[in-house]
């Protein structure tokens, strides 16, 4: 199980730092443009909270794109949220159906090592590279704030990365499930349901009736808007995201084990 472990790692070690690094230097690229665009800003913040079911939906509404912290929730916040999710389906969705794409499962499965250790190590994979993705943003989004001389709002701050992480989580592991559901690397489908999720989430917000409905989505919980504005997280939420995480994942378990893989 180790050994595949380390393996998963070093094959989706370039992934990885790539879009940690876009990431993360988009973010921080974002903070560090603040301070040159901040007169601007002080003139367009009234504008953009007065905009309607946009503001509502953008939070422009409920925090002041005028100061870093609203600037972060809004902007950043929008630029992670898209960016993570996007990644957590691409790592997630191949990690099992490549087996069979390239025919390397032959190989793979005729060590002593059965399917179960197989798919908890590369769950495990996804996992690790999730958590270090959401470490290494933050520390480029701590640097942007020191740069600028600002102090950083804690609390908010972990929280938002701490939502984003779970949602990038329960993103994963439906893709997970339908990784193990398919022969093939699906990253169209993919990324088709990480911008379906944030979609969902954004129309939901200009939309009063499909309010209720926002919880059964992944961004709901992980709004930086609503969390850098004090908007408590509803509990439902956080308490779907990780029966859906846990069920996705079983079933990739059941699932995979149960298959007839193609040769």
């Amino acid at each position: 199980m180790k050994a595949v472990y380390f393996k998963e790692l070093q094959l989706n070690l370039k992934t990885f730092l790539i879009w940690s690094l876009a990431v993360g230097m988009m973010g921080l690229l974002c903070i560090l443009l603040f301070q040159s665009m901040e007169g601007e800003m002080k003139g367009m913040a009234d504008a953009f909270s007065n905009m309607g079911a946009f503001s509502d939906a953008f939070g422009m509404s409920t925090l002041s794109i005028a100061t870093l912290t609203g600037y972060f929730a809004t902007e950043v916040g929008t630029v992670h949220g898209l960016g993570s999710g996007m990644f957590s389906a691409i790592l997630a969705i191949g990690i099992l159906s490549k087996e069979e794409e390239v025919h390397t499962g032959e190989f793979l499965f005729s060590l002593p090592v059965s399917r179960t250790k197989v798919v908890a190590a590369k769950a495990l994979c996804v996992a690790t590279m999730l958590t270090c993705f959401t470490l290494l943003c933050a520390l480029f989004y701590v640097i942007g704030f020191a740069a600028l001389g600002e102090e950083i709002p804690t609390a908010d701050f972990v929280k938002f990365m701490g939502m984003q992480l779970l949602m990038n989580f329960e993103t994963a592991g439906i893709c997970f499930l339908c990784s193990s559901l398919s022969g093939k690397n699906r990253m169209g489908m993919g990324i088709a349901l990480a911008l379906g999720f944030y979609f969902f989430d954004l129309i939901g917000r200009v939309v009063p009736d499909m309010k209720e409905a926002l919880v059964i989505g992944p961004y709901s919980y992980a709004n930086a808007s609503e969390i850098f504005s004090g908007v408590e997280t509803k509990a439902a939420a956080v308490v779907i995201a990780l029966i859906l995480m846990v069920i996705a994942t079983v079933s990739a378990f059941a699932v995979y084990n149960r298959r007839d893989l193609a040769s």
